[in-house]
């Protein structure tokens, strides 16, 4: 067996990150590996646990028909739905899917770049805790999410802190001493949104920093 060879096989035989994603869901630690100089660990504790008071600016901007895109354990889904939201939590890790539903929430295991319920028709859609990375390619999510959005809709995003350019990572996640294989994500700083709603045909309604936290409302018709 070559060298290149051997390499391709330890490649094939990595799992996929929903799988590493799901097992950290379970409870086995998770490190992240390539978003930053260091791995850092995945804040899988956090996202299991209840909507806390950091939540509350995002939350109290959704509402009507919610979508929560991304939506991991539910713990924006469950939020959303106490405040009287209708809220559809979305993701496409079934174990993900399980335990919003355990919580009380309403969810489905979708990818949001695929056919989703209520196209067109959402009064709000969610991209918390930095979902705005998903795919690696934010302009063409925020594009998707303007198809799924009514339109008089609105997205609230998170952010990351202003500063630099958009950047997206080869992303890996380790659990138990076993390796992913990578998936690109992005990191969208606050002072970037602009550029991107524009060139998704969204606009910027708001740009907040509650807490630390920055995030955006974004609206039709950029």
């Amino acid at each position: 067996m070559t060298r290149a060879t051997r390499f391709v096989s330890q490649l094939s035989t990595r799992p996929p990150a929903v799988e590493a994603f799901a097992d950290a869901l379970r409870g086995a630690p998770c490190q992240v590996v390539g978003l930053d100089r260091h791995p850092g660990s995945l804040p899988a504790t956090r996202w299991r646990a209840d909507a806390d008071h950091s939540d509350d600016a995002l939350l109290s901007r959704c509402s009507g028909a919610t979508v929560d895109i991304g939506c991991g354990p539910g713990r924006m889904t469950k939020a959303l739905m106490a405040r009287g939201v209708h809220a559809l939590g979305i993701d496409i890790v079934e174990e993900a899917v399980h335990q919003t539903r355990a919580r009380g929430g309403i969810a489905l295991q979708r990818d949001v770049f695929r056919w989703l319920p209520g196209e067109g028709r959402w009064d709000t859609a969610l991209l918390a805790d930095g979902n705005i990375g998903i795919g690696g390619d934010p302009r063409r999510l925020l594009g998707r999410v303007g198809e799924l959005l009514a339109p008089t809709g609105r997205l609230v995003v998170d952010l990351s802190t202003p500063g630099g350019p958009v950047i997206t990572h080869r992303l890996r996640l380790e659990v138990n001493g076993v390796m992913s294989r990578r998936f690109p994500w992005a990191v969208v700083p606050a002072d970037q949104i602009e550029a991107l709603a524009v060139a998704s045909c969204l606009r910027v309604l708001e740009v907040v920093n509650s807490r630390g936290r920055w995030f955006a409302e974004l609206g039709k018709g950029g």
